[in-house]
C-alpha cells in the first residue's frame, strides 16, 4: 500500500516561538538541541547568491528571489542554510563582480574595477540590512541560518584579490593586506598585520550587533580557507564569543573544510561547536560513525564542490551526520536535484519522529550496516540496493510497525507489523535503495 510522503513543509515560526539558540545537545552531542532541550536534525539546501548579487563574466544576473529561495526550502522541509558572504568585489578570475560588500565605496579615487574606492571605516548600510532581513524570514519559515562571516576560496582560486578592499588600489584608507606579497592577498588570514585582525574585527562586531538578537543564528569563521589560517579562525572563534558573552544570547560557531592545505584533524581539534569535513575517512562514500566530538554538519560543497545523491543523504543520516547540499538551483536539471532535496526533508521528518536525544548510530544493528537507532524502540535503516535487511530487534519482545521510503520518489509503502527478541528480516516490495523506519507501538 502507498501511502502520502515523509516530507511535510516547516510551517511557520508561531510570535513568541523559541526556535535557539541552538545548543550542542548534552546527551548527544552530535545534535544541537532547541531550547526545549530537543535534538534536532539539521539539514538543507545552500547556495552562493542568497545575499549577495553576483554576475559572471560579466554578464549581470537577474536579483537573486530569495522569497522564492525560502519557498522552495520550506516546501522540501529543510531547515537550515548556509548565508554566503563574498569579499572581493571582482571573482571568477577576474571576470566576475559582486556587490554589495560589506564596506562601503564611498572613498575618494577609483578603485581596480572602475567604482570608487572602499572606505574601510564605514560600512555599506545594504549589506548590513540584507544580512538581517534574509536571516529574520528564514526564522519566519522555521529555517535556521548560519552565517558566513568570511569566504577564503576566491582569494586562493580566483584572482579575488584584484577586487579585495584590503587591495592597497581599492581602498582609501592607504591598507596594503598583501604583506606576503604574493599577489593573493591570504596573508588577510593570519594574525601578521595586527591593522588588517583590527578592521576584520571591526567587521565581525558589526555582523553581531546586526544579527545577534536573532535565535536562528548560527556562525561560520570562513567558507573553504587556507589551511594557514587555523590560528587566525580560531581567534575569530574566540572573539565572536567574547562579542556575545555580554549579549542575552550566544550562538554556535563553526569551522568549514580548509582547501588547501586543511585536514579534519584540524577541524576536530578545534574550539569550533560544528564543523564541515572534507572526503578523508569516506564522507563521500561511505561516512565514519559520527562519535559525538563535534557536531558533523556534512556538506557535498566540502566534498565533492557540486555532487552527492539521495544515497548520499541516507548514508550521512545513518551514520549521525547533519546533510547539507550545495545547491546549484538549476531548473534545467531539476531530475537530479529535486530528489536530494527531497530526501533532507524527509530525513527532518523522521528524525522528528524518533526520539533522536537518544539514537546512536551502528554498523551492527542492520546488516545493510546503515541504522541510527534508539535500540527497543525506533531503527531507521538505509538498504543499498535491491534485497533484504536483518536488523537486531533483541532488546525488546515489544511489537513493532514499520514502513518503507523510496527515496528517488519519496513514495511510501506501509509494511507489515513485526515483534522484537531476536532479529527480524524485512523484504522491500520494491526495486531499489529504500529506507527503512521501525517503530514501537504504543
Amino acid at each position: 500500500m502507498l501511502v502520502a510522503g515523509a516530507v511535510r513543509g516547516l510551517p511557520a515560526v508561531a510570535q513568541g516561538e523559541a526556535m535557539g539558540p541552538l545548543r550542542v545537545h548534552p546527551g548527544n552531542p552530535r545534535y544541537f538541541a532547541d531550547p526545549s532541550g530537543r535534538a534536532r536534525l539539521l539539514a538543507g539546501s545552500h547556495t552562493w547568491r542568497s545575499l549577495i548579487d553576483l554576475a559572471t563574466r560579466g554578464k549581470p544576473e537577474p536579483p537573486f528571489d530569495f522569497d522564492a529561495y525560502l519557498d522552495l526550502l520550506q516546501a522540501n522541509g529543510h531547515n537550515f542554510i548556509r548565508l554566503w558572504t563574498w569579499e572581493t568585489a571582482r571573482w571568477d578570475r577576474g571576470a566576475g563582480f559582486a556587490a554589495p560588500l560589506a564596506w562601503s565605496r564611498t572613498g575618494r579615487g577609483t578603485a581596480l574595477d572602475g567604482a570608487p574606492r572602499f572606505d574601510l571605516h564605514s560600512f555599506d548600510a545594504e549589506y548590513f540590512r540584507r544580512l538581517h532581513d534574509r536571516t529574520e524570514a528564514a526564522r519566519a519559515r522555521g529555517i535556521y541560518v548560519s552565517v558566513m562571516l568570511f569566504e577564503g576560496y576566491a582569494l586562493q582560486h580566483s584572482r579575488g584579490w584584484e577586487g579585495h578592499p584590503f587591495n592597497r588600489a581599492n581602498n582609501a584608507n592607504g591598507i596594503d593586506g598583501d604583506l606576503g606579497g604574493d599577489g593573493t592577498g591570504v596573508v588577510i588570514y593570519t594574525l601578521r598585520n595586527p591593522v588588517v585582525t583590527a578592521l576584520q574585527e571591526a567587521y565581525v562586531r558589526q555582523v553581531v550587533a546586526t544579527v545577534g538578537d536573532l535565535d536562528n543564528v548560527l556562525y561560520e569563521i570562513s567558507n573553504e580557507n587556507t589551511g594557514a589560517s587555523t590560528r587566525w579562525q580560531v581567534h575569530m572563534m574566540h572573539f565572536v564569543r567574547d562579542l556575545e558573552g555580554a549579549r542575552p544570547l550566544q550562538h554556535p560557531v563553526g569551522m568549514t573544510f580548509q582547501f588547501k592545505g586543511g585536514s579534519n584533524r584540524t577541524l576536530f581539534n578545534s574550539p569550533a561547536d560544528w564543523i564541515s569535513p572534507n572526503p578523508e575517512g569516506g564522507y563521500m562514500d561511505d561516512p565514519p560513525l559520527a562519535d559525538g566530538r563535534k557536531v558533523m554538519l556534512v556538506d557535498t560543497d566540502q566534498l565533492w564542490g557540486i555532487g552527492g545523491d539521495t544515497a548520499w543523504v541516507w548514508k550521512t543520516v545513518a551514520r549521525g551526520g547533519n546533510p547539507l547540499l550545495m545547491d546549484p538551483m538549476d531548473r534545467k536539471a531539476a531530475a537530479r536535484w529535486d530528489p536530494i532535496r527531497r530526501s533532507m526533508g524527509e530525513a527532518i521528518a523522521y528524525a522528528d519522529r524518533m526520539d533522536l536525544a537518544h539514537a546512536r548510530p551502528s554498523r551492527r544493528i542492520a546488516s545493510s550496516r546503515y541504522c541510527l537507532a534508539v535500540p527497543g524502540a525506533q531503527y531507521l535503516v538505509f538498504v543499498p540496493g535491491d534485497g533484504a535487511v536483518t536488523v537486531d530487534l533483541s532488546p525488546t519482545n515489544d511489537s513493532f510497525a514499520s514502513e518503507w521510503l523510496d527515496p528517488d520518489t519519496g513514495a511510501v509503502t506501509a509494511g507489515p507489523p513485526t515483534t522484537g527478541g531476536d532479529a527480524r528480516t524485512f523484504y522491500y516490495p520494491r526495486h531499489g535503495d529504500a529506507v527503512l523506519f521501525l517503530w514501537k507501538e504504543a
